[in-house]
């Protein structure tokens, strides 16, 4: 691995991360940003729609809203390099809470792999589509 491979994944990795910091604050004008202007982000397996961000970020604040708490957890990140694109896929588990009007805490939980094609730009790297692939789910 050459010292521009390592920069790129490592510069991958980052947005990855700052993809889910930006929904998991709900800083969506930052999401915005991590994203093409052509970008197209599919939540159909999570029962969300399939768009540019106009349509996916509404969708997610309705979504999220419901609950008091949640985070997206990040595991491995599988980038494979192509030139200025690469194709990516994170594992990520997603623990929400909603609080009960007596303070009992409802967890659910969701996990499975965003897929992303993402582009070398003047800004850095942007995700041109990104699927939410979910896998399984868990309430209680």
């Amino acid at each position: 691995m050459d010292l521009q491979e390592l920069s790129d994944r490592q510069e991958i990795t980052d947005l990855i991360t700052s993809v889910t910091l930006a929904i998991d604050t709900m800083s969506f004008t930052d999401l915005r940003l991590l994203f093409t202007d052509d970008a197209v982000l599919d939540y159909s397996s999570a029962g969300g729609p399939t768009g540019d961000c106009d349509v996916v970020v509404p969708w997610l604040e309705r979504a999220l809203g419901g609950f008091d708490r949640f985070q997206h957890v990040i595991g491995q990140i599988a980038i494979y390099l192509l030139g200025d694109n690469a194709q990516v896929t994170a594992y990520y588990t997603s623990p929400r809470v909603r609080l009960d009007p007596d303070g009992t805490e409802k967890v659910r939980e969701v996990g499975g792999y965003h897929h992303h094609d993402l582009v070398r730009t003047g800004e850095g790297w942007r995700s041109r589509t990104m699927v939410d692939d979910r896998v399984w789910s868990r309430n209680s």
